[in-house]
């Protein structure tokens, strides 16, 4: 059986190393808002080109914060508009329903998957606001086009990293987490940069911002006991924070060896009933995920199961047909349905061996 991701095999390359790391934080005897967390701050926002890094929960929590921390400056108000991709996992736009501010959903352009620039631009209204740029499945954004219509019209960009840890944008050389006014990133274990468990941060460049977020984050507090604003507590765990310094020296070289297999998959993939995803050939992708369409997923994933291929969905729900979305159910968004019914992940990972590989290209020629 070939897994989708064997997270055991990914992490046990530094198996030595995080054993390290774990007794000397155990031995510290200091396990919240340490030493390491404010190394890996600084280590991420470097790695991203960017001044600040805010070490926070998870995901969720660090677009919410960037959000709500807008608020608090003013830039944003309660009942705002926000134009978020309709094609996205939820985690994007529930961070724009927990801050108060009102999601606009926004088709993607069917080629890359992404929030398109142009149906941006229709949709741009005197209540937008903001726009929550995602770069779903490893791949950037159109960075470019969405900061020019950002400018036109004053309002913010703000991107959702999770999924694109060291995307490189061609035309500026900068790095996800650096091509907005403020970047979400997800440290989830099965992303690229993934930690031992829950793991966030936010990168910016705004000093404002990133004091407020520095303040909401903690209980609204920079001081023990003395609490300025309405914060919560969602906090880079120490130990985490040293797991991720140790898997952040390898992130380069892990996307590079990604980025080798997709194109394997790319090259050698011939199937008409398997359409494979777009690529340019740029630095624009670190392929979190490969996907795949198919117009018969369960036939698919079926002889899938009977080749011993593990797979995922990402994802088999569109958001507004969730129960939690309730109210925007009648929405029409036939692009983001289609794919929704059709994607399927198929495995790719920087541990897979090359017998790996070839089964996966051979089955999928055969399907």
């Amino acid at each position: 059986m070939i897994k989708f991701l064997d997270l055991n095999k990914i992490n046990t390359r530094f198996e030595d190393e995080l054993a390290s790391w774990f007794k000397t934080f155990l031995n510290s005897g200091y396990y919240i808002k340490g030493d390491e967390v404010k190394h890996f701050e600084y280590n991420f926002a470097k790695y991203c080109g960017t001044k600040h890094c805010i070490g926070v929960a998870n995901g969720l929590d660090a677009l919410t914060l960037i959000f709500k921390a807008y608020i608090e400056l003013g830039k944003l108000a309660p009942g705002d508009e926000v134009l978020v991709p309709a094609n996205t996992y939820i985690a994007s736009i529930l961070s724009v329903i927990n801050s108060g501010l009102k999601p606009v959903f926004i088709e993607p352009d069917e080629a890359t998957f992404n929030i398109s620039p142009l149906e941006i631009e229709n949709h741009i209204t005197a209540q937008t606001k903001a726009i929550l740029a995602v770069h779903l499945y490893g791949q950037l954004a159109d960075m470019d086009a969405i900061n020019t219509l950002a400018k036109q019209h004053h309002i913010l960009v703000v991107e959702d990293a999770a999924q694109a840890h060291g995307a490189v944008l061609s035309s500026e050389e900068k790095k996800a987490g650096n091509l907005s006014d403020a970047a979400g990133f997800s440290f989830y274990p099965t992303k690229n940069l993934g930690a031992l468990g829950d793991a966030g941060a936010v990168t910016t460049n705004d000093d404002d911002l990133a004091a407020c977020i520095k303040l909401l984050h903690n209980y609204g507090s920079s001081k023990k006991y003395t609490n300025e604003k309405i914060g919560i507590n969602s906090r880079l765990d120490e130990l985490q924070a040293g797991f991720l310094n140790i898997k952040l020296k390898h992130l380069d070289a892990d996307n590079t060896i990604r980025v080798r297999i997709a194109q394997q998959y790319l090259k050698a993939i011939d199937n008409p009933k398997i359409k494979l995803p777009f690529y340019n050939f740029s630095d624009n992708h670190v392929f979190h995920v490969f996907v795949v369409r198919v117009n018969d997923r369960s036939k698919f994933i079926s002889y899938l199961e009977d080749k011993g291929i593990g797979y995922l969905i990402h994802y088999p729900i569109a958001p507004h047909h969730q129960k939690a979305l309730l109210p925007y159910k009648s929405l029409y968004l036939p692009i983001t349905e289609a794919i929704h019914e059709t994607v399927v992940s198929i495995p790719l990972s920087p541990v897979m061996s090359s017998e790996e590989i070839e089964t996966i290209i051979n089955a999928l020629n055969l399907y």
